[in-house]
């Protein structure tokens, strides 16, 4: 190997940075004894190119190691090995013969040959591991981006896939760019057209597909090995280090057409799995640093993930690291805002234990950078810990999924008992959880997403049917909330497909007219199904692919959305916030009925609600009747004054084009019969738009 060139370096930043004509390379492991750093000609060569060992007198600064070498650049390969005591009985997981990546890394490659199991059984892996990247993207011609800053008011979510969204053949997109960053700007015109304001990007921190058994592929992606790191599955022609430019080209493309991008990330748990699983980063450099380990026996993981380890936010060297990956991806890459999965899981400090007031989140509430980014929480973890409005009393930065929205909207529209009264606090954006906020916009109402059914699933099965996953259909939720309409899965039946896409439709009608920001699943609009499976983390096949041919099979569906979406946009009566408590408010003022004024029916055997909305400022005026009974009932509708009249914009039961009309609204007089299982909405028409 050639004489090594290199000099002491920096401790400050941590990663490696082209800097001053060479790369500056720096990387944290407190108990490591010596630290190699491996320099790499080609991204798939099994042996390193150089190796320069670090000394610990003049190449450590605290418990950072730092070389600079001059001479390297973008694009140039790397890695590092750790040596230090294995003792897993002290937290201890050091192994000198692994390769790992930086934990700051911005690309990784080796994956043509990388092999998961190398990283678990003894030995050596340098030919099959994992290397990481340098990248300069400093030069990246933005053109004048910038965050679009939407309200959150005024938001409509779209949790999307990115493989997914485009690697259908019907997609229309060139092969190349099926399934990739490129491939979603193709279909930039679609989302516009259906009134999405924001993309919600499942997983694209670069993730380990290999992680899943039975030979199948971990396909939604809740398993990172990169926190600063596009996924390479998403960039054209597999490749990792054009990917933070592609990504960037995405990001730039959406927010030119008005669309944000908020980013699902995975700080709770790594993919490097429990103590039977691979050492890939944080367990070769600070085991004991970077997871929570039993409190009892520190050779195991505490588990509050369900996926074999729990990330330690709240340790200082973890928190940081988290902070660094969002200042990154908002600084650098330009995006809007960051769905945290099960973010109750980073409120439990170093010992797991929930905190009062987690460091993680407060560095967040108070980052100059990260300040006006959308932030939302998933607040619960897999231990138990649920935090639904509690969670964000802690904090002002942030918005909720609403899992109490997709449970309650679903048992009423399925016609369960007792279901009217937490309907109503849907409505009203959880009032019963959130009674002391003036902001029901951090609710992020949702019917459906990625961890489920699919919107037209949850009206075809009563079970589950996981079977292709090979877990004997044990995975995936079983209380669904489900109605199969009366026939489970496909069907030539007509009755049982009309009251199919009637549910659908109650369930959207329901979703746009309840105060939060809504979100919708990728393929909903489109009926898309997946035969009643409820866990396809595993299931990269069409399977799990929006199917561009729902398009027009689907087209009834598909109207009524993008209708819907393009009606309430326009209302504020909707995308205000709280209703008022007192009429001289400028928000919205609602009034609750039943089948009779102002007699609204809070009993268990109750499956009817009416609601009027009044905004006081500009004199909005909605009317909305929801019958989940099996019988059709008249509903008394409200008197206007003399100038004004009620007119229909949707009703469910009605085929189209009546279901939803946005022009040549039907009159309606002083009362409307509203068919079983069927929902109705009535505008006065000196508002309408």
């Amino acid at each position: 190997m050639p004489t090594d060139r290199s000099t002491n370096g920096k401790s400050s930043p941590p990663g490696a940075h082209v800097v001053d004509g060479g790369v500056n390379y720096s990387i944290y492991s407190k108990d490591a004894t010596v630290m190699e750093l491996l320099l790499f000609a080609r991204e798939d060569d099994p042996e390193p190119e150089r190796v320069i060992v670090l000394d610990a007198c003049c190449n450590k600064t605290n418990n950072f190691w730092h070389v600079f070498v001059p001479g390297a650049g973008h694009g140039q390969v790397y890695a590092w090995r750790a040596h230090g005591p294995f003792a897993p009985e002290k937290g201890l997981r050091f192994d000198g013969k692994k390769v790992l990546l930086d934990p700051y890394g911005r690309a990784i490659v080796g994956w043509k040959n990388y092999e998961r199991a190398s990283a678990i059984a003894p030995g050596d892996n340098c030919a099959k591991a994992l290397r990481s990247v340098v990248i300069d993207g400093s030069q990246y011609d933005w053109v004048g981006d910038a965050p679009l800053r939407t309200p959150s008011a005024k938001s409509i979510i779209y949790e999307m896939h990115v493989g997914g969204f485009t690697r259908g053949p019907g997609s229309g997109v060139a092969a190349a760019k099926r399934g990739t960053f490129a491939g979603v700007i193709e279909k930039i015109p679609y989302l516009q057209e259906l009134g999405v304001t924001a993309i919600e990007l499942m997983p694209v921190h670069q993730f380990d597909a290999t992680d899943t058994a039975g030979g199948l592929t971990n396909y939604w992606g809740y398993s990172t090995v990169g926190y600063l790191t596009p996924h390479h599955g998403y960039c054209v022609n597999g490749d990792p280090i054009a990917g933070t430019t592609e990504f960037k080209d995405m990001v730039k493309a959406l927010h030119k057409a008005g669309i944000e991008v908020i980013l699902d990330v995975v700080f709770n748990h790594t993919a490097e799995g429990g103590a039977d699983g691979p050492t890939l980063c944080f367990k070769g450099l600070g085991n004991n640093i970077y997871y929570i380990l039993d409190n009892n026996d520190p050779s195991q993981y505490a588990n509050y993930t369900g996926c074999g380890n729990a990330f330690s936010a709240n340790n200082p060297v973890g928190g940081r690291l988290i902070l660094e990956s969002l200042r990154y991806w908002v600084d650098e890459m330009h995006v809007d805002g960051f769905r945290f999965d099960l973010a109750s899981a980073l409120t439990r400090d170093s010992f797991g234990n929930p905190a009062a007031a987690p460091p993680l989140l407060w560095l967040i509430e108070c980052d100059d950078v990260l300040a006006g980014s959308k932030l939302i929480a998933e607040a619960w973890d897999a231990a138990g810990l649920y935090q639904v409005g509690s969670l964000i009393s802690r904090s002002q930065w942030y918005a909720e999924w609403s899992g109490p929205f997709r449970d309650d909207v679903r048992r009423f529209v399925r016609g369960d008992r007792g279901t009217v009264s937490n309907l109503a606090a849907r409505i009203l954006s959880g009032a019963d959880h959130h009674a002391s906020l003036d902001r029901p916009n951090r609710n992020i109402n949702f019917l459906t997403c990625h961890d489920g059914f699919t919107l037209n699933d949850l009206v075809s099965y009563n079970e589950k049917h996981n079977e292709a996953n090979l877990e004997n259909n044990r995975d995936g939720a079983t209380a669904n909330f489900s109605w199969n309409c009366g026939e489970e899965g496909p069907t030539s039946d007509d009755q049982v497909l009309q009251l199919r896409n009637q549910q659908m439709k109650n369930l959207l009608t329901v979703l746009f007219i309840s105060q939060g920001t809504p979100m919708l699943l990728m393929g909903d609009e489109v009926a898309r199904t997946q035969f009643g499976n409820n866990n396809a983390y595993c299931q990269d096949s069409e399977l799990s692919w929006f199917n561009w041919d729902d398009l027009q099979h689907r087209s009834e569906i598909h109207r009524f959305v993008r209708q819907l979406i393009s009606f309430f946009k326009a209302k504020e009566s909707v995308e205000e916030t709280p209703p008022a408590k007192h009429v001289s408010s400028a928000r919205p003022h609602i009034a609750w009925h039943g089948v009779k004024l102002c007699c609204p029916d809070w009993s268990e055997d109750s499956h009817s609600l009416a609601l009027t909305m009044i905004h006081p400022r500009n004199g909005e005026k909605l009317h909305i009747m929801l019958n989940a009974y099996w019988k059709e009932m008249e509903f008394e509708v409200p008197a206007l004054e003399t100038t004004q009249r009620w007119a229909r914009i949707v009703d469910t039961a009605l085929a189209p084009p009546d279901d939803i009309c946005i022009e040549n609204q039907a009159p309606v007089g002083n009362s409307y019969m509203v068919k079983a299982r069927s929902a109705v909405i009535l505008i006065s028409p000196s508002i309408s738009s």
